[in-house]
């Protein structure tokens, strides 16, 4: 029998039938089909708020929609956040939609010509990934007679100790590398644009306050560094994120407070030429993903060679990361449970596999599960962040989940 990972304080309290936004799991899949994505707002609003309590004064939110780009989410998202982070024309779009140009930033190492024309006519902020994309995006400003916003995206000379995915502190496709930002940042404003700033991201999905507070200290050090080489006071220095949420057993929530409060202190003595720069964090997962949860109904409950499988309609090509095959080295168990049953005792032990013709397709490896019967929901818990968009929605032809905002 293998652990799963721990379900969300906000359901692991429930007995019973689980709710979601005060509603029952059942009665929404019989409402709106499976497999169906349901997302509580109040959670997401909740996040928020203690990301607020959390942080000093002049700390900006900011929210990857990477992370969950459903347009009825995104229309609750956006009033509770400073700016959107997108990383594609298609999600600019999805952003203009719901905040002005001037309050969205774009990142990403592949910016096609036509992408910066549109960040550029709708007066969004572009985080440069090299000098190649500098010049273009300049070009793109003098083909609209329009100065563009500009920031660059560092790559910095450290990473995030312990980040399930480290974004610094070595070669990459992601922003330019610390020791050549300050002269494009000079070749940025001798080139007439509006200089935005930096854009420092070392990693994500941490868990480890200590290791946060480390290097957001680095950060601020090094926005200071360049700031001081370039000879130019940065509008604004986007942190990055890096916040994790405990998908696994042995997992642990980022104690956040405690970051806040060490951020307070880094900035108190922050450098001179940062004293009139503002500042932000960059969140995705950590504000969405606990406020999702993945409901397929069970189809089969069927024994072989002595293992049971509960066979569900739904599987990996609509939650990619509960299955293992995103990212992880060693595939473990996202929190689960049978919606009518939560806090039921286990009556053995079951995998829970999808619909696709794979063995990967398997949401749960051989867990404690009480009595599940065909008709009955498992709820796959932590789905509110690279659930849909993050999966290969178009394997083997099944049909797209359903996504609804409660």
């Amino acid at each position: 029998m293998k652990p799963i990972g721990p379900i969300p304080p906000a359901f692991a309290a429930q007995n019973g039938a689980l709710a979601i936004g005060g509603q029952d799991a059942t009665a929404l899949v019989a409402a709106h089909g499976s497999p169906l994505f349901v997302y509580d707002a109040a959670l997401v609003t909740a996040q928020v708020a203690r990301f607020r309590r959390a942080m000093p004064a002049g700390v900006d939110l900011h929210y990857a929609i990477k992370a969950n780009p459903l347009p009825a989410l995104l229309a609750r998202v956006a009033p509770l956040v400073d700016g959107l982070d997108v990383a594609s024309a298609g999600e600019l779009a999805r952003a203009l939609a719901v905040k002005p140009g001037a309050a969205i930033s774009f990142a990403g190492p592949g910016k096609r010509d036509d992408e910066l024309d549109a960040a550029v006519a709708a007066g969004a902020t572009i985080n440069l990934e090299s000098a190649g994309e500098a010049q273009r995006a300049l070009a793109a400003g003098e083909r609209q007679g329009v100065r563009p916003r500009l920031a660059v995206r560092v790559n910095p000379d450290l990473e995030l100790r312990g980040s399930g995915m480290k974004m610094g502190g070595r070669a990459s496709p992601f922003g330019v590398d610390a020791e050549r930002a300050a002269a494009l940042v000079r070749d940025v404003i001798a080139g007439g644009a509006e200089w935005r700033g930096f854009h420092i991201f070392a990693g994500s999905q941490a868990l480890d306050a200590g290791a946060l507070i480390e290097t957001q200290e680095a950060t601020i050090a090094l926005a200071a560094r360049l700031a001081d080489e370039a000879g130019a006071v940065p509008p604004l220095v986007n942190l990055g994120g890096g916040f994790g949420v405990p998908y696994f057993a042995g997992d642990a929530a980022l104690d956040v407070e405690a970051v806040g409060a060490a951020l307070g202190a880094a900035l108190a003595t922050r450098g001179d030429v940062l004293h009139d720069s503002r500042f932000a964090i960059e969140l995705g997962r950590w504000l969405v993903a606990e406020a999702g949860v993945y409901l397929t109904r069970v189809v089969d409950v069927k024994d072989s060679r002595g293992e049971t499988f509960v066979v569900v309609d739904g599987g990996l090509h609509h939650q990619l990361a509960a299955s293992g095959n995103f990212g992880t080295v060693v595939r473990r168990n996202y929190p689960l449970a049978v919606a009518a049953r939560m806090g039921t005792a286990a009556a053995g032990e079951a995998s829970v596999v999808g619909c696709l013709c794979t063995p990967l397709d398997r949401l749960g490896d051989r867990v404690a599960l009480p009595p599940v019967a065909p008709g009955e929901v498992i709820a796959i818990f932590l789905a509110g962040a690279y659930g849909a968009t993050a999966s290969p929605a178009e394997f083997l032809g099944h049909p797209a989940p359903g996504e609804i905002v409660v």
